[in-house]
């Protein structure tokens, strides 16, 4: 278990490290954008090029911080269920999903995408409009961003496991802070305690 520990450990620093790198591509979209934006009401003109590349940022972000949004555990999560459900049951229930939903999801779409960067990259493929970009790197965003989810999925698996086994503390823990809806919960009831104590 120390050795698989250990490699998740790797898996997490890479999905880290693209992480970190990803996110300033989301700045570099906005200010494509607006240096697109500017030369077209100041000088009348525009660049098919320049508005492909903000949707190849747009697109390396979303495929490639997959497993960033994984380790960070920033997914879509039913919280106001999982909440309420055991530390195990909520091990148990990602453990399932990770199994049965993500892994071969990962796989599928591997296998279908890789042809379409293969055939992109040897036919040299390019934008049908007129100054486009090249194809093929568009296309292998989706084979790229699916191995680092499918190695971030192993990392989440051997951690859940790991938690099972008494190994680690939940890596599904909300640490000190309370969610979003156990605030909200707090408040509504803090103002019901309120409004029945101005009842009597």
């Amino acid at each position: 278990m120390n050795a698989l520990l250990k490699a998740s450990g790797l898996i997490d620093k890479l999905s880290e490290r693209v992480g970190a790198t990803v996110i300033w591509l989301v700045l570099a979209a906005v200010l494509i954008s607006a240096g697109n934006a500017i030369v077209r009401k100041a000088f009348n003109t525009s660049s098919n090029a320049l508005l492909e590349i903000q949707w190849y940022l747009f697109s390396t972000v979303f495929m490639l911080g997959a497993g960033y949004a994984f380790l960070k555990n920033a997914h879509v999560r039913i919280d106001f269920i999982s909440s309420h459900l055991s530390p195990r049951m909520r091990n148990w229930i990602d453990i399932v999903g990770i199994i049965v939903f993500l892994v071969p999801l990962c796989l599928l779409l591997m296998k279908v995408s890789w042809p379409l960067f293969e055939n992109a990259w040897v036919s040299g493929e390019m934008s049908q409009n007129a100054g486009g970009l090249i194809r093929w790197p568009a296309y292998l965003l989706i084979p790229a961003g699916m191995t680092l989810l499918l190695l971030q999925a192993a990392s989440e698996l051997i951690k859940r496991i790991a938690f099972l086994r008494g190994a680690i503390a939940d890596p599904l823990g909300h640490g000190e802070e309370p969610s979003i809806e156990d605030e909200l919960a707090r408040e509504i009831e803090e103002h019901a305690k309120h409004a029945q104590e101005e009842v009597r």
